[in-house]
Order: structure tokens, then sequence, then C-alpha cells
């Protein structure tokens, strides 16, 4: 009878492949690199399901993938796996930490840091056939070792990540009634979260009291308010340090509302334990 050859994740078998190339496609995944561990990538994955499904903790908040769900990792958050099906299969795209600073992709630079806290998408059956038309693309690319391969697989990429975008948002138009406070909510912080980082003001554009406004996104989103805002804070100060490295903290703390650098400095430190400089120079 023969051995059933044991499985090792394509993340852990070819590390050095993925630095080198910048973008790869690895099929019949079956879980995370870290098995039952915990697993902080440092690198940015898609990751799109097609038979089974896992069930696991993306930073503190529940998350899976199951059959023509699509989601998106961003490097440096916590995965933990909870459960998963014998015949789960996925596909990978694994984009080297190396790469996100390359000019030819901006649309990840302007978005890794406004991921939301469920990154997945569930597809329907035209959906998931596009996103795995592009990934054949990719992979035919690798293939024939075609000249140019970077920059044709960034372009598919870059389709890649569009479309993504594009049917995320579909999705969150179809959003059932009781998530409308929360999704009204999410959406008004990003228009205000600039001047306004109080539950009580967001409570009053919804015509609800602070008390039952915050019972309320507490229930929809398994967070508070307050979780909400200060999240937003810190993920648009992460990007503007990231992608505008031609402005000065000073710039990136008027930019946020904050009436001077060292009380910036101080909010961004406790959301994030480091300083902006810290962090800056850490990309």
């Amino acid at each position: 009878m023969k051995k059933k050859q044991a499985y090792t994740h394509p993340m852990n078998l070819y590390p050095q492949r993925i630095k080198e190339e910048g973008i790869v496609v690895f099929d019949d995944v079956r879980g995370l690199p870290s098995g039952d561990e915990s697993f902080v990538s440092p690198d940015y994955v898609i990751c799109i399901g097609h038979k089974g499904h896992i069930k696991l903790m993306h930073d503190d908040i529940a998350d899976y993938s199951e059959q023509h769900t699509v989601g998106v990792i961003f490097p440096n958050h916590r995965l933990l796996k909870v459960d998963r099906s014998d015949d789960y299969r996925a596909t990978l795209i694994v984009v080297s930490a190396s790469l996100l600073n390359d000019p030819l992709l901006q649309i990840i630079n302007q978005l890794r840091y406004r991921y939301e806290p469920h990154p997945n998408v569930k597809l329907n059956k035209h959906e998931y056939k596009m996103i795995t038309s592009v990934v054949e693309g990719m992979r035919e690319i690798t293939r024939l070792q075609l000249p140019d391969h970077r920059m044709l697989m960034t372009r598919l990429l870059e389709f890649l990540l569009r479309l993504l975008s594009h049917y995320r948002k579909s999705k969150l138009n179809e959003a059932h009634a009781d998530k409308r406070v929360s999704a009204r909510f999410l959406a008004e912080l990003k228009q205000h979260f600039r001047e306004h980082r109080d539950a009580g003001f967001y409570a009053e554009k919804a015509y609800l009291s602070t008390k039952h406004f915050s019972a309320v996104i507490k229930q929809e989103t398994g967070h508070t308010a307050a979780y909400w805002i200060r999240h937003q804070v810190a993920v648009e100060a992460k990007m503007l340090m990231h992608v505008r490295r031609d402005l000065s903290v000073q710039a990136i703390a008027d930019m946020l509302g904050f009436s001077e650098q060292a009380s910036f400095s101080r909010y961004f430190r406790r959301e994030t334990g480091m300083s902006p400089t810290e962090f800056r120079n850490r990309e």
C-alpha cells in the first residue's frame, strides 16, 4: 500500500521563489502555513476558495473561506485556524512584501491599510469564473516564461484587484436591512473621522441616543463605535505614512485633524505600538 505523502504548505516550500518572482500562484492549498498555530504573513495574499471551508480568527475577528469565496490577507495581520474541512482546497496569489512599493502596484499601496474587518467576498458563478480566468492567465504567463514576466503579472494582478473591489462594493450595496445602522456609520466615519472622533456625533446623525447607537454597532459588527473610530484613524494614518513619504509627520497630523504633531504621535503609538517615524522606517 502506497504511503500517503505528507502535505507541506507551498509558502513554506517556496519562500525564495516568492522573493525572486514577486507574484506567485499556488494551487491545491489546504490550510495555513503554520497548521494549527497562529500565522502572520509577511506578504500580501489573495485566497480563492474552491472546495470545502476553513474558519479562522483574523486578528480578533471570526472569518472564513469556502467555495467561491475570495479573501485578502494583508501583511502583519494574525490568522489562527479554528476549523477546517478535509476537502478544503484554495488557490493563493502571494505578492512579496518587497514588491509592495513598486509604482506599478499603486492600487495595493492605496488599499493595503484600508482592509475590511471581514475581507472576504462571496462570489456568484459568473464572478468566480471571471476571477479564475484572470488567475489562469497568470499561470500561463509563468508556464510560458514570457518576457516582461513581472510586468505582465502585475497588470493582471491590478485587474484582479479592481474586479474584487467592484464585486465587494456590489455586495455592500446589497446589505440586509438590519445592517443599515452600521453600514451608514462606517460610511459616515470615512467622511468625517478627521473632524469628529466621538461616538455621539455619529449617533446623532443616526437619530439614536449614544448608548443605543453603541449597542447597535456592537451587535452588528462585534465591536464598539469607539473601536471603529480608532481603527479608521489608525488605518488612515498607516496608509498616509506609507504612501505619502513626501509628507512630514506634522503634515500628516494636520491632514488627520490633530492640533499638533505630539498628540498625533501619542495616538499613533497607542494604536500601533510604535512611533510614526519607527513605523515609516520599518516599511
